[in-house]
């Protein structure tokens, strides 16, 4: 593991740990707005640093661990409940990341300017980045006014299919401060002002639809679907822009792409499951405390009916038996 890929590592895991955080502390009451503001701005600066050193695959799927250190410190510091759906949903978020941590790309393709303005000429990247645009106006303009009020997924897939680009934005920005950080001339390449440009438009275009969504949707259903869509979207830009895909072995693609849909499943019990009491009752008969036998000894004088033997013969009543001997008799 180089140097480079351990400090985007480490920026990312700050970056999740900052913005966590700082929903805690603003509900705690010992962050006023602006505080909270400066947590999040630290975050945001950490995890655009981590693009400038670590793999696309690798930063974005991490952004999870925010999701999971909010609920934590929010089950610690605010006495907010979290269920077993929850824990388990921890536990996985937490095994996701470390298996996408061992399998994920360690050697980044593009390091300057020049690579990103070669692999932006990319007829793949073309055609990727069309597809995006037009898809999204479609979103906007056509499916929005039908059916934005009733679907989650048409405002989030626009939010996903432009945070990819914006993602991309962010990695070619990153190399351009390193660049700029070690001597050479960058703020003379029009590359950068471009894709500085194209950010802001596409981060715009971003937080607007996600405010949408969120307005009309609920967090907890918003939230995993978002992730799952916008960390997809990440991976493919990044596998058809930086080719970071392309020298992994099988084994290492398998890993990645098990430790993704890992940390999904977390996300989606973390979320989906938030409000769900989970109380005793729940639990199958065996294993709820407290709970009487649910048969009764064998040997006991008030066996269940069930477990008797009904007679051979039907029993008659002793007086219409008595009856009938009187009038034989007679």
């Amino acid at each position: 593991m180089g140097a480079g890929f351990g400090a985007g590592l480490g920026l990312a895991l700050a970056s999740s740990a900052f913005i966590g955080g700082s929903f805690v502390l603003k509900k705690k009451g010992l962050l006023r707005l602006c505080g909270r503001a400066r947590a999040v701005g630290v975050g945001e600066a950490a995890n655009f640093a981590a693009y400038a050193f670590a793999p696309a695959t690798l930063v974005t799927p991490l952004g999870a661990l925010s999701v999971l250190v909010s609920a934590v410190l929010s089950s610690i510091f605010l006495n907010e409940q979290l269920n077993v759906h929850g824990k388990i949903g921890c536990m996985l978020s937490i095994l996701g990341s470390t298996v996408m941590v061992i399998h994920a790309p360690q050697e980044e393709e593009v390091s300057s300017l020049e690579s990103m303005a070669e692999k932006l000429k990319d007829p793949g990247f073309i055609v990727f980045a069309v597809c995006v645009l037009v898809s999204s106006l479609l979103l906007i303009f056509v499916a929005g006014p039908r059916y934005g009020q009733s679907n989650v997924l048409v405002y989030v897939l626009v939010c996903s299919a432009i945070g990819s680009l914006s993602v991309s934005c962010v990695k070619g920005l990153g190399i351009a401060l390193k660049e700029l950080f070690s001597g050479k001339p960058v703020l003379k390449e029009p590359l950068g002002w471009v894709l500085l440009v194209c950010l802001v438009i596409c981060i715009s275009i971003q937080i607007n639809y996600l405010n949408k969504a969120l307005d009309i949707f609920s967090t907890s259903v918003v939230t995993p679907v978002y992730y799952v869509l916008f960390t997809t979207a990440v991976m493919m830009c990044s596998a058809i822009l930086f080719k970071e895909w392309q020298h992994m072995v099988l084994d290492n693609i398998i890993g990645s792409i098990s430790g993704f849909l890992t940390i999904v499943s977390g996300i989606f019990l973390l979320h989906a499951f938030r409000d769900m009491p989970f109380t005793p009752s729940l639990l199958p008969l065996f294993l709820q405390p407290g709970r009487a036998e649910p048969h009764p000894p064998w040997g006991g004088a008030d066996r269940h009916q069930s477990c008797q033997h009904p007679p051979l013969l039907p029993t008659e009543d002793k007086g219409s038996r008595s009856e009938e001997e009187e009038e034989e008799e007679k």
